[in-house]
């Protein structure tokens, strides 16, 4: 009964805000280019949603690696798509690189389109790197940053993937830093049957960014086994520390 009532409430606050984002578009569009206000608009509907139920928790760490003035390169690992909502803790103004036919969910997509965010097909590899490309440039350029699952899909085994090179070739083209930053308990916030796990905990970790010195310096492929390693590594670490401040 919970978990119903979870889902009606997620559903009415998400059609609010989604039309309240479409008149905050509208109202800040001439000066806003960046889209923050929408941004905090879908900030707002992922308080709610960890925010409410009194025993789900969200947590951040590593916050004093972020420059609210910059712009970055946001790669994250990727096991469910909670990791989208949970991603909103992170306190940057940033557009999502995704799968066009996440667009094609009633209100989701919408919701999306009117945050600026990034589709592309998964099916045609060069024509997903050339809009990454330039629609990311073009975000960046407007002080807003691009978040991307390198992976590509999600994990099914909830160990981090091989990257494609995406990512780390809009970084060096658009001469950013990249921030990486692993997740853990995306996967378990809903039980068999979609019953949501109320004692759920979500924890994100963020990184020390990649200098865009060493980023420009270095080989994309070079640059995207980096990453990924010490990605791994971080979320063994977050993993073990979750778990151990459960008994």
């Amino acid at each position: 009964m919970l978990s119903i009532l979870y889902y009606l409430f997620t559903l009415l606050q998400v059609t609010f805000f989604f039309f309240l984002s479409i008149i905050v578009l509208v109202v800040t569009y001439p000066f806003d280019k960046s889209r923050r206000w929408v941004h905090e608009c879908s900030r707002w509907i992922c308080r709610l949603l960890f925010g409410v139920p009194p025993r789900l928790k969200r947590t951040i760490d590593g916050l004093e690696n972020i420059n609210e003035n910059k712009s970055y390169v946001m790669v994250m690992n990727h096991n469910s798509g909670i990791d989208i909502f949970a991603a909103y803790k992170i306190p940057l103004n940033f557009r999502w690189v995704s799968k066009r036919e996440v667009f094609r969910v009633p209100f989701m997509g919408p919701l999306l389109t009117i945050h600026g965010d990034i589709p592309i097909e998964r099916g045609n590899p060069s024509k997903a790197m050339a809009k990454v490309l330039s629609l990311g440039k073009l975000w960046l350029s407007r002080g807003a940053s691009v978040a991307i699952f390198p992976e590509g899909t999600r994990s099914k085994t909830g160990e981090i993937n091989r990257f494609k090179l995406g990512a780390f070739n809009l970084a060096k083209e658009a001469g950013v830093e990249i921030l990486p930053i692993v997740m853990t308990g995306t996967n378990t916030m809903f039980r068999k049957g979609g019953m949501v796990n109320w004692t759920n905990h979500v924890a994100i970790r963020v990184m020390k960014p990649i200098p865009v010195e060493q980023v420009l310096a270095t080989d994309v492929k070079d640059m995207a086994q980096q990453v990924r390693d010490d990605m791994v590594n971080t979320l063994a670490e977050l993993r073990a520390e979750v778990k151990a401040a459960k008994k």
